[in-house]
């Protein structure tokens, strides 16, 4: 399942991860769902992205994160 994204300017790939997911490192995950998407600085105004739905974490894996990688 995914949600859709529509840019606003100067949105960038690193904030958009960040948005849904609370993770820059998700970022890959977004650029490999979009590939119509530029990978450029800035996204342009208008573009529509698929933002994918994570499955929920099973709260014992949840658990064994360091603090800092916990929802």
């Amino acid at each position: 399942m995914f949600l859709k994204h529509t840019c606003k300017e100067g949105d960038r790939w690193d904030h958009i991860a960040w948005q849904y997911y609370g993770d820059v490192g998700q970022m890959v995950m977004l650029i490999a769902a979009n590939p119509q998407a530029p990978i450029s600085e800035t996204l342009p105004a208008g573009l529509q992205l698929a933002i994918p739905l994570l499955e929920a974490q099973d709260s014992a894996a949840v658990d064994q994160l360091p603090p800092w990688r916990r929802p």
